[in-house]
């Protein structure tokens, strides 16, 4: 006798159970099962692979689900009562059965969900018809009663089941998994069955596939409930036998009841399901009265042509062209496929919403007739073909962009059309990749996070989208094995990741894809409740079976995409229309002007759609596109891969490279790309025209050749070489053909697709060379929220001469907008939605406040804006952006926020009250805001709130000041070098950002640099012939000059170093000192720098003598130190860090407590007046005024302890620059360790400002925990 084991959980019961449904299909057959359930809690997620796995191994499926009971109604929701709920087991007996469980599932996730997808009792009897229901296990309701010891709530509970199931479908489930309560419940069922006649079944409660696959489950438990597998009280299975045991084991444990086997049997014989496909299920498409679906689609076609090509629509080329597709899409009965398509595009167009057809879709004139693409695929060269092949019947696939702030309102018109109960999303399913799966395991083993990061970073990446196993990484990576290697740990870390590999991890929402039925969805699949990424969208149900179960069930997939240039050019066109007049659409927007051409030609290709990028427009400027299919080409060739050719492509191109074929026949074919095979329907035209394959045939070849796969490639080789030399082609030279096409047709673009978007290129090209000041508005409108995009945005508009203006909010709208200048010219203003943490909601609180009369004033503005609606925290953002400028100092403005709150609750509340009106008057006084006067004004904060929350300056660039010292001495800025040729000579200037020097293998010194300008950023490369004799004038903050040659590479643009100038420094700084003479810090400060006035050199605990004022002399030539580690602000890897920076910490704490320095400052007595270290000099004048005391904040930065005397100089002086750049109404003062003991400077006649944004740039200059504040008391004389 066998077994059947019909209570299973498969990966798709996710994070609780471990193996994929073919996993345990192949394990059942493996034992010899005959069938096999599965019963995913709360879900149906796997049912469609489940039964395919199982018809594949000859293995009867059941299908079925544990489903949860609500112990009151399914819509009760109250934590106290309703949040734990029952299980029980339903199997599909029949399609009756079946359609139950797909609304048993819909109903719980989309009515009864409250901690699980539940459903209720009457529910489960009005759809109890075709199921067989099991008890269930330890949780379900029968179990309870027995567990509680109330054997009438049992038997009443009993009754129920009974009833509704009768005794032929209804089973009491026993288990044995050694758990104590298990035995009492078992012993329960039984005497139950003995007294009611009610009939047993065996089950096993399957987790995992396999007995030693209890620890992954285990692992994926702790992933769920973010425990750790050394947590002892956390969700867990009580030991190892939840796996799918074989017949002999379950006969073994239950020989005592050998029916509860042999039931499983029986049940299994019962269970009758088909799945297999019965057609597509389109949608009854409406049509006028007399016409059927074919018909309308031809009058509409024919109506479509003459009014989108009205000179060729009676050709004989667009006739024949026509009549083919039609008679394809009517044979194969996708006619209403098209209608469907068509009228949501007519609803698109009547209300104004852009739309384009990304794909092959683009290929179809039909497509092109009803104005689903505006490309016209005959003067194209594309093939219907590549859209619809009539020898591989599968439902076409239109993928429609909308503009993506207004493609929910298509998606409702769907809903509303056809059906909220027909119309569903489609759900997606995240596994865990290999480097996620070593970081999920990782933590739940307790590794430390960083040792776990490390190891996932050696775990290679996807390559072309598909991940490498780590077990294959372990045999390709080196540095990965020898992690492996290094311990037990690590060993059992990337072996458990491997075997975790590919598990569920959680479930998401398809980002384009609805399903549009004919009937309720309900009768085809079950349906989810929204996931956290779709529930703001229209369509509030998700399929439950995945985009691959949606085509084998032949539903009607329509995807619905969101393209933000839609949203660009259609805002930019509202704009044009606006100050023009000038009405432009997607379909009538120029793509043969050759300003445009020449526009893109030179460079400027900053916001338009895919051509933006160093690297492609690099190429652009090399290719110098005259016509629409150099850029069609481009789109096509940019990508890895063929991006190796696009130099022999321009080469070919511009005649200094000539142009072969493999055979003349070829040349047609491949004349407008050079001789390069860049299309695939360039392929496809080859196979028909050399070999006479047929349309449907050579898109069968296509499809064999750029998907890989092995058998039918062979197929086609020989059918191909056959055919070209039946037409008079060599073998040899077909054979020559065809190998060229398996080693780059995978490479191949779709045409059509390259077409529709190369075409979208040029006309963003059209709208910002013609119309910049509106496009530039839509561009930084749309990427308000990207800061990198938006800073680049606004720097192309400088480069533009369009001038942007900072938020204002008597100006501002949400978006960026257009200000028209009374000298002609327009400007762009920033958009209050720009800026970080400021929503929607306090915008329109402003702007609606607003109306047509701008705030005179503060008051004015705190008067009519209620700020409790605005919130605090914007309100500070807003501020901090100069958004409020018009009213005050920021500061002033921030350090009243709290009063302007207050005072503008007092004004609204008055206003409500009727005791106030919005222009002030009323029967009270109220309040108004006062700003204080003595703030001081730090630029630099200011700059930095700004990029903080805007991503970039608009008041004014730190840089500037010090870039004017360099304007004439630079060829280029940042943002100009993509337009530059490779190994073209430039002259670049800027600060220094980052310095990081390498050895290289042949034991030599070199460093990458990175300088920064007003526009961006540029690396520079200094080889070691060049660093050696530069380095000394390389240091982070430095202003430089660079001259050196250009390099455009895949990985970015750099500039190799041949010279450095360093700007504002004295570059014949000599050797300042002899590190063994005592006195030589004062000599060295006093040089290095002479603009300083120290106020004390003190050595804690003891007084040392005054500096001599003649104490400077000349300094010979600085050496810089060898090693370069000390640079502040490198971007060090961590071990690296921990290496050179963490061991030169000074260790205060067992040197010289901190306490003891402050103590030694505090009780020292200094001999002269000018060297007291904790106050400003005293007079000692018996006749001085009287003298009152102010605290003062101190900024205490440390040097580290074992730094070499002129690297302390060296911080000294740049660290004592940027501090003096922050003035304020603080002080700060250095410490080193120099000569056995500290030292301190203290500078009286500087000042610093010492806020968090202070503090968080010191944190990327020195190192951590190396500063401190202590407040000191300071002497005010009375004059």
């Amino acid at each position: 006798m066998s077994f059947v084991h019909l209570h299973v959980h498969s990966a798709y019961s996710v994070l609780d159970g471990f193996g994929s449904p073919t996993a345990l299909v192949k394990r059942a057959k493996e034992l010899g099962m005959p069938a096999l359930a599965l019963t995913d809690h709360g879900t149906m997620f796997g049912t469609l692979d489940f039964f395919q796995a199982a018809t594949t191994e000859g293995i009867k499926p059941i299908v079925g689900l544990e489903t949860y009971l609500a112990p009151r109604s399914m819509h009760d929701k109250d934590v106290s009562r309703d949040k734990y709920s029952s299980h029980l087991v339903l199997l599909a007996e029949n399609m009756t059965g079946y359609r139950n469980l797909l609304s048993i599932a819909s109903a719980s996730q989309l009515e009864g969900f409250y901690y699980h997808p539940r459903i209720d009792k009457p529910y489960l009897a009005a759809h109890s018809e075709g199921l067989i229901a099991l008890s269930a296990c330890l949780s379900g309701e029968l179990s309870r009663a027995l567990l509680d010891n109330d054997p009438d709530r049992a038997e009443r509970t009993l009754a129920w089941y009974l009833d509704v199931f009768g005794k032929d479908r209804y089973f009491l489930e026993l288990q044995d998994h050694d758990i104590s309560e298990l035995y009492r419940v078992n012993r329960g069922l039984i005497e139950l069955s003995q007294k009611t006649g009610a009939r047993v079944v065996a089950t096993n409660d399957v987790h995992y596939v396999r007995r030693d696959d209890a620890e992954l489950q285990d692992i994926l438990l702790c992933i769920q409930t973010g425990k750790l597998l050394s947590d002892r009280n956390r969700m867990r299975m009580n030991n190892d036998t939840y796996y799918l045991r074989s017949p002999e084991e379950m006969q073994n444990l239950f020989s005592q009841v050998p029916e509860a086997i042999s039931n499983t049997l029986e049940i299994a014989e019962r269970c009758n399901i088909d799945l297999t496909r019965k057609g597509y299920h389109l949608p009854q498409f409406e049509v006028p009265a007399g016409q059927t679906a074919s018909t309308f689609l031809r009058d509409l076609c024919q109506q479509g042509l003459r009014s989108n090509a009205p000179e060729q629509a009676d050709s004989e080329e667009f006739q024949k062209r026509l009549d083919y597709e039609l008679s394809v899409i009517n044979q194969m009965g996708f006619a209403e496929y098209f209608l469907i398509v068509w009228d949501l595009c007519r609803f698109s167009r009547e209300k104004k919403i852009w739309y384009n057809v990304r794909g092959s879709g683009n290929g179809s004139l039909v497509a092109f007739a009803l104005d689903i693409t505006s490309v016209e695929p005959l003067s194209h060269a594309l093939l219907f073909e590549r859209f619809l092949n009539p020898d591989r019947v599968t439902m076409p696939d239109i993928d429609l962009d909308f503009q993506d702030d207004r493609r929910a309102e298509v998606m409702e018109y769907c809903n509303q059309k056809y059906g909220a109960d027909r119309v569903a999303q489609i759900i997606t399913f995240g596994t865990m990749a290999a480097r996620g799966a070593v970081r999920d395991v990782g933590r739940v083993m307790a590794i430390p996070l960083a040792d776990v990061d490390k190891v996932a970073k050696l775990v290679p990446g996807p390559v072309q989208g598909k991940n490498l196993p780590i077990t294959e990484s372990l045999k390709s990576t080196s540095e990965l094995r020898a992690v492996y290697e290094s311990s037990d740990q690590m060993k059992n870390l990337l072996d458990t990741a491997g075997r975790m590999e590919g598990s569920l991890r959680n479930v998401g929402t398809h980002a384009a894809g609805v399903i549009i039925s004919d009937k309720p969805l309900t009768e085809y699949l079950p349906l989810h409740r929204p996931t956290s990424s779709s529930d703001e969208l229209p369509i509030k149900s998700v399929a439950q079976y995945d985009m691959d179960g949606i085509n084998y069930l032949g539903l009607l997939k329509v995807d619905f995409l969101g393209l933000v240039t839609l949203t660009i050019m259609s805002k930019a066109c509202e704009y044009i229309a606006q100050r023009h007049g000038i009405q432009l659409t997607l379909s009538n927007i120029p793509i043969d002007d050759p300003e445009v051409y020449q526009f893109i030609s030179e460079g400027h290709t900053v916001g338009l759609f895919q051509l933006e990028g160093n690297g492609m427009t690099r190429y652009l400027v090399q290719m110098q596109p005259k016509t629409i299919h150099h850029v069609i080409a481009m789109v096509a060739l940019f990508r890895p891969g063929p991006m190796e050719s696009i130099p022999e492509y321009i080469a070919n191109m511009h005649g200094e490279k000539p142009v072969t074929y493999q055979h003349e026949k070829l040349e047609p074919i491949l004349r407008e790309t050079y001789g390069h095979a860049v299309y695939q329907e360039q392929i496809m035209i080859a196979a028909m025209q050399l070999a006479g394959y047929s349309p449907g045939e050579s898109d069968d070849l296509r499809s064999a050749i750029s998907k890989k796969k092995v058998k039918e490639v062979k197929k086609h080789r020989d059918k191909f070489i056959k055919g070209a030399v039946k037409n008079g082609i060599e073998k040899k030279t077909a054979e020559d053909i065809f190998a060229h096409w398996e080693a780059f047709a995978h490479y191949g673009f779709n045409k059509s697709h390259a077409t529709n978007y190369g075409m979208i290129a040029i006309k963003t090209g059209y709208l910002k060379y013609h119309y910049p000041v509106e496009y530039m508005t839509a561009l930084l409108s749309a990427w308000k929220n990207d800061n990198d995009k938006c800073s680049t945005y606004v720097s192309e508009c400088h480069n533009m001469g369009i001038e942007v203006l900072q938020p204002d909010v008597n100006h501002s709208g949400y978006d960026f907008t257009i200000e028209e200048h009374t000298e002609g010219k327009a400007r762009i203003r920033f958009g209050l939605g720009a800026v970080k943490n400021v929503g929607q909601g306090p915008v329109d609180t402003i702007i609606q406040a607003r109306g047509h009369q701008a705030f005179s004033d503060l008051n004015d503005f705190i008067r009519r804006v209620d700020l409790r609606q605005v919130g605090k925290r914007p309100l500070e953002c807003l501020i901090k952006v100069g958004a409020l400028d018009a009213f005050g100092p920021r500061k002033a403005l921030l350090r009243s926020i709290d009063q302007m709150v207050n005072v503008s609750a007092s004004n609204i509340k008055a206003i409500e009250m009727g005791q106030l009106d919005l222009f002030g008057g009323g029967t009270v006084a109220l309040p108004h805001v006062v700003l204080p006067t003595s703030v001081s004004v730090d630029t630099s904060e200011q700059l930095g709130w700004e990029k903080e929350l805007l991503g970039l300056y608009v008041s004014d660039h730190p840089l500037s000041s010090h870039m004017s010292q360099i304007a004439d001495k630079i060829s280029h800025s940042s943002n100009q070098l993509a337009e530059v040729e490779t190994n073209s000579k430039v002259t670049i200037g800027g600060l220094v950002k980052r310095v990081q020097p390498i050895l290289t293998k042949k034991n030599q010194n070199m460093a990458f640099v990175t300088i920064e300008d007003q526009f961006g950023e540029v690396d520079l490369v200094m080889f070691p012939a060049v660093w050696e004799r530069d380095n000394r004038m390389v240091e982070q903050g430095s202003l430089l000059v660079v001259e050196g040659k250009l390099q455009h590479q895949e990985r970015g643009t750099s500039v190799l170093v041949d010279r450095v100038r360093r700007i504002g420094m004295d570059e014949s700084v000599g050797e300042l000192f002899n590190q063994n003479s005592g006195k030589q810090y004062e000599r060295m400060l006093e040089n290095y720098l002479p603009d300083i006035r120290l106020l004390s050199r003190y050595r804690f605990g003891e007084e040392t003598e005054p500096i001599p004022e003649d104490a400077s002399e000349p300094l010979a030539e600085f050496e810089e130190p060898e090693d370069e580690l000390w640079r502040v602000g490198l971007d060090l890897d961590e071990e690296t860090q921990s290496e050179n920076f963490l061991a030169d910490e000074p260790e205060l704490t067992d040197d010289l407590p901190l306490e003891a320095i402050e103590a030694g400052l505090q009780n020292s007595e200094p001999e002269l007046e000018t060297q007291a270290p904790t106050h400003a000099p005293v007079d000692h004048n018996p006749t001085a005024n009287m003298v009152s005391f102010v605290e003062r904040r101190v900024l205490v930065v440390q040097i580290a302890k074992d730094e070499a005397p002129d690297r302390i100089t060296r911080k000294i002086h740049h660290l004592h620059g940027w501090l003096g750049s922050h003035p304020g109404d603080d002080q700060f003062a250095f410490q080193f360790f120099a000569e056995g003991s500290w030292h301190e400077y203290v500078f009286p006649n500087e000042s610093v400002q010492i806020s968090d944004y202070l503090l968080n740039q010191l944190n990327g200059f020195v190192e951590e925990n190396s500063f401190f504040i202590r407040t000191e008391r300071f002497e005010i004389r009375d004059e």
